[in-house]
């Protein structure tokens, strides 16, 4: 037991594993998804629950998983960047449908934070956790962004988002085809206005149109919710 102890210390130093571990630990719960074909089956929540026990049961402080694993973080910039391609595609379109597109982007933005904190009062949270909640809606390192600017948590407004977007993940495609929604492009930009980047890798895996859209929903959202957050914040 000790020579494997001292084995898993010591391959636990090598930045490798970290990395080799974030990525096959999450294609193994991509597999799983599709084998299941059911959204209670996210990979991103089952990938994240999986490498947390494996950090808690070798003891490993999260400092250490980040530096092997810091290249998918570098990652991220790349990924969204390449969101513009499906964008850029469906662009011709999307001008075509500017204005339920401008009425939805209205009423989400001004829904999501006043809800949050309409709730956050009835409940009587503090300051700090109101306004990392407020920003839930949005990609993480907007989030984070606008909980600093506020007085937030950054770590609290990161995991919040993060959890939000597993939940929409999860919840958007029953409840669609629950409330009888068809059109791939309301789909799809509701779910990336709400849910951020993990709802709109969702989309993408439902239709190719749902997922275009949902990059729109998630850029319109982190640019404004950006602007509008704290003018709300202000205001109060």
């Amino acid at each position: 037991m000790n020579r494997l102890n001292e084995t898993f210390v010591y391959l636990g130093q090598q930045p490798l594993l970290w990395l080799f571990l974030t990525v096959a630990i999450f294609q193994l719960a991509s597999q799983l998804q599709r084998k299941l074909n059911t959204p209670l089956a996210n990979p991103v929540a089952i990938a994240a629950a999986a490498i947390g026990v494996i950090l808690w049961a070798s003891d490993t402080p999260y400092s250490q998983y980040f530096e092997g694993a810091q290249f998918v973080h570098f990652l991220l910039g790349p990924a969204v960047v390449s969101l513009a391609f499906p964008l850029a595609r469906e662009l011709p379109k999307v001008r075509r449908v500017w204005l339920p597109i401008s009425v939805s982007l209205v009423v989400g933005l001004l829904v999501a934070p006043l809800s949050v904190w309409l709730l956050c009062q009835a409940l009587t949270l503090t300051d700090p956790v109101q306004m990392s909640l407020l920003s839930k809606h949005v990609t993480s390192p907007v989030a984070m962004g606008i909980a600093n600017q506020m007085g937030g948590i950054a770590s609290l407004a990161a995991g919040l988002s993060v959890l939000t977007g597993i939940f929409g993940a999860i919840v958007v495609s029953p409840l669609f085809n629950r409330l009888g929604f068809v059109d791939y492009r309301a789909r799809g930009f509701a779910t990336g206005l709400n849910c951020h980047g993990i709802g709109t890798a969702h989309a993408f895996s439902v239709h190719p149109v749902a997922g275009s859209y949902a990059v729109i929903g998630m850029a319109l959202s982190a640019a404004l919710s950006s602007l509008l957050i704290p003018l709300l914040f202000l205001a109060r």
